[in-house]
């Protein structure tokens, strides 16, 4: 998943990696080359008290660390480039592949592990990337070069090489693989502690109202536990890797300064000689840590690539036709036949077989007990979900053949909780209808019975609105998403349970508001209050996912002993 997530999305940055290639090789040469010309001032300079020879071959050294320095600013710099364009393209990717999913994919994964993917994970990875630019490359240039470069200042010494570059090699392999588990683990629970701070934090009202904190407390107190516990048996197998390394380092240097003295001591190496050995074991143990560090990260970035492609692969159920309808032919008559979903693995199907059909003028409403698939069925016209058995026709036309977005801009949806995004009342307005004028949108809040209080506010228009609408009220939450689908004009109305945070006063105004505006269009509502929809010139009943009757409220009274369960329940709330 790793290699196929980074040759993806690195295959536009050829030219900058081999850039950064090509920059490391020069630098690391460079560096490669010092010890050598430390080991002639040593052997032929500072021996023979040669000073000119010193100066000249040291003005050269710093000519060759100017080099080094300015190949490895430069590789740095354009890694790094390399690597935030990555991990930019990476979240954008996700970010598109995310907003088309239906709302069964979004159920899959959860909201709190989708914005961990997207931002977590993917930088795990970016950061890998920067590394692999920056130590990767250079990493095994040094260990080939250093390796050609010690051979040539000395063989006899080479079999400390061949014994010290394995067993580092083993050591640090018997660790990471050690590591690998335990960051699954860790990024399983970063989910985990996500999900329970994102409930407290939207739900902090209901804990303090119900004196919950305590409890909450623990709850977070447990995931955080859980995800110290990981991270900190990730942790100590880390810290076991440099130890490892430093030992090995240390160890191979105490062997060739003893091995080498006694070849020293017969003539068959010189001090300098030996001293370019040294630089260059320690140059070729650097760059297997350095090779370390980046193994290290490996295994976490690894995790999380398997979690980005998992959201990459993953295919919404709710595909676009591949040569789908843009212009349709009527005013958006919509029709149910048979229509039926199941959500996957679902013991029972959530609606059976539900046939109906209202068109322009019409208002239909959709009543019925809580868990009945009232939402769920308002879901399918706009095709948030796609219905797994019959057809769901507008214009005559199935949903699944038409552009969805050609489909969905018909149709004005007031969802069941009511969520606005933070900026201004202005803005939040103009999702309806980016191109809406100012009187346009205070035209929708008149008819959203929402003018009032949004002149009351400080700026108007331009009233500040917090994410999801927090600094204002359930009720004016409603209404002002009423306006913003108001301002849209469409063709089709669906509202769920958009009325049922308004008092009866301001919900009869606003219904009474309503009917002109929409007298050419289709509305289909969802509510609870059977006040709200005595109107209606079409009501359907939904129990358990089936129809149990349709047709207007006079008509239910009689022949629907649901429905007239459910006003005599009411009827008799209110008069109690």
């Amino acid at each position: 998943m790793l290699i196929s997530l980074l040759r993806s999305y690195l295959a536009p940055y050829r030219r900058p990696l081999l850039l950064v290639v090509l920059l490391q090789l020069g630098g690391t040469i460079a560096s490669l080359y010092l010890p050598s010309m430390n080991a002639d001032i040593i052997d032929k300079g500072i021996a023979r008290g040669d000073t000119g020879y010193i100066v000249r071959l040291g003005g050269w050294m710093l000519s060759v660390s100017g080099v080094q320095i300015v190949c490895s600013v430069a590789a740095v710099y354009f890694g790094a480039r390399t690597a935030m364009a990555f991990g930019r393209d990476v979240r954008a990717r996700l970010f598109h592949q995310v907003a088309g999913f239906s709302a069964r994919e979004v159920a899959q994964f959860g909201a709190p592990s989708l914005i961990t993917r997207n931002t977590n994970d993917v930088q795990q990875v970016q950061m890998l990337v920067v590394m692999g630019c920056t130590m990767f490359v250079s990493a095994p240039i040094m260990c080939v070069g250093g390796i050609i470069m010690a051979l040539r200042e000395d063989i006899g010494l080479s079999w400390l090489m061949v014994v010290s570059v394995p067993v580092l090699v083993i050591a640090i392999g018997l660790i990471i693989r050690r590591m690998v588990p335990q960051f699954r683990t860790m990024q399983a629970r970063i989910d985990g502690i996500n999900r329970v701070l994102r409930e407290q934090i939207a739900g902090i009202r209901v804990v303090r109202a119900f004196v919950r904190e305590p409890y909450e407390t623990q709850r977070f107190e447990r995931a955080n536990t859980e995800v110290t516990q990981s991270a900190l048996r990730a942790g100590r197998l880390m810290a076991t890797i440099f130890p490892v390394v430093m030992l090995v380092l240390n160890c191979s240097s105490v062997a060739v300064i003893w091995f080498g003295a006694s070849r020293v001591d017969s003539g068959a190496i010189q001090i300098g000689s030996l001293s370019a050995f040294l630089s260059y074991m320690m140059q070729i143990l650097m760059s297997v840590m350095m090779a370390t560090f980046m193994v290290m990260m490996i295994p976490r970035a690894a995790v999380c690539a398997e979690r980005v492609v998992e959201v990459l692969d993953t295919e919404s159920s709710v595909t676009p036709p591949s040569a789908g309808i843009t212009e349709l032919p009527g005013r958006s008559q919509l029709e149910l036949r048979g229509v039926s979903f199941e959500y996957p693995g679902a013991e029972a199907p959530v609606l059976r077989e539900v046939s109906f059909t209202t068109g322009p003028g019409m208002t239909t409403a959709i009543i019925g007990s809580t868990g009945a698939g009232k939402s769920t069925l308002l879901s399918l016209v706009p095709r948030l979900v796609d219905v797994t058995a019959g057809h769901l026709l507008v214009d005559g036309i199935d949903v699944r053949e038409i552009e969805p977005d050609a489909l969905r801009a018909r149709i004005g949806l007031v969802p069941q909780r009511a969520y606005l995004f933070s900026g201004t009342v202005a803005s939040n307005l103009r999702y309806g209808n980016p191109a809406a004028t100012d009187d346009q949108l205070w035209d929708a809040l008149r008819i959203a019975q929402a003018e009032n209080f949004v002149r009351d506010m400080p700026g108007g228009l331009d009233a500040s609105i917090a994410q999801g609408g927090t600094n204002v009220s359930g009720g004016q939450r409603q209404r002002l998403a009423i306006a913003r689908a108001l301002v849209r004009r469409p063709e089709i109305y669906l509202f769920d349970d958009s009325f049922s945070a308004l008092d009866l006063g301001t919900d009869a105004r606003l219904r009474a508001a309503l009917a002109p505006v929409t007298a050419d269009a289709a509305v289909v509502i969802v509510a609870q209050r059977v006040s709200t929809i005595m109107e209606a010139d079409q009501i359907v009943v939904l129990e358990d996912g089936v129809v149990v009757g349709c047709g207007r409220h006079d008509e239910l009274l009689g022949n629907c002993p649901t429905y007239a369960e459910i006003v005599e329940s009411q009827l008799s709330a209110a008069a109690a």
